[in-house]
């Protein structure tokens, strides 16, 4: 046989093993609610050793507007939200399977301000101390919604209007508050707890709705068993351990 035959089945065979390894590779595109980046990104690796030749991918930012992109037709397979009402939405329009969802993990909401601050209260709020304070945008960041929702219920929430600066997602007001640009913002304990030093936790807030985030697997998933898979991980001591680690609560 020469040396060009040999040659040629060498090429054959490294192009059909580099196509059978492309078609077991796999991607899971899993849209997560900004606040759980931090954790969803420790426990892919968990995920990732029990399924050799899987990819987690994550698109992560506001619920609402995770929302609006799976509506959209965004290939997205799994979907997870800081709140049941965007998830609640999700199924009305038919955009979950609604047999695959449960709820991943609970939070609290917390007033926080720049470390150095000597902010005392929620009732500080409405003081001349206070010019900036920052949150999501009620239309599409459940942490802003929970956080009008505790405003309203303290009655303080049409005295702060000029006070308010929206931010796109809940570790955007993080950032806000960390580097001083304004004097308090409300965020989930866990973000507060992520950059212990640069903010201050003020206090804990109540008077909202629960603070859950649920989860589902797309109706056009691409991947539905695997994503079926990873919602079952998700649930799993494992991965659950690694929430409580990030401080979010127990389902």
């Amino acid at each position: 046989m020469s040396m060009g035959v040999l040659m040629y089945r060498w090429v054959l065979a490294m192009l059909l093993l580099g196509a059978s390894a492309w078609a077991h590779a796999q991607t899971l595109t899993v849209s997560a609610a900004a606040s759980l980046g931090d954790a969803m990104k420790a426990i892919a690796p968990l995920f990732e050793a029990q399924h050799p030749g899987v990819t987690l991918r994550f698109n992560l930012a506001a619920s609402g507007v995770l929302l609006q992109q799976l509506a959209a037709g965004a290939p997205i397979d799994v979907l997870v939200t800081a709140d049941e009402e965007t998830l609640d939405r999700a199924a009305a329009q038919k955009l979950i399977d609604p047999a695959t969802r449960r709820v991943l993990a609970t939070n609290a909401l917390v007033l926080v301000a720049p470390a150095g601050s000597n902010l005392a209260g929620l009732d500080a709020l409405t003081g001349p101390g206070v010019k900036r304070i920052a949150l999501g945008k009620p239309g599409s960041v459940p942490a802003g919604r929970y956080a009008q929702q505790a405003l309203e219920a303290r009655g303080q929430w049409a005295a702060l209007q000029g006070k308010l600066v929206p931010a796109d997602h809940v570790r955007q007001v993080l950032d806000y508050v960390a580097r001083g640009e304004v004097e308090a913002g409300f965020v989930y304990a866990t973000d507060a707890a992520s950059a212990a030093g640069k903010v201050r936790v003020v206090a804990t807030v109540g008077g909202h709705a629960p603070i859950r985030y649920p989860m589902a697997v797309a109706s056009d998933a691409g991947q539905p068993a695997l994503a079926r898979a990873f919602v079952q991980f998700l649930a799993s001591p494992a991965a659950q351990a690694v929430l409580r680690q990030q401080g979010f609560g127990a389902p």
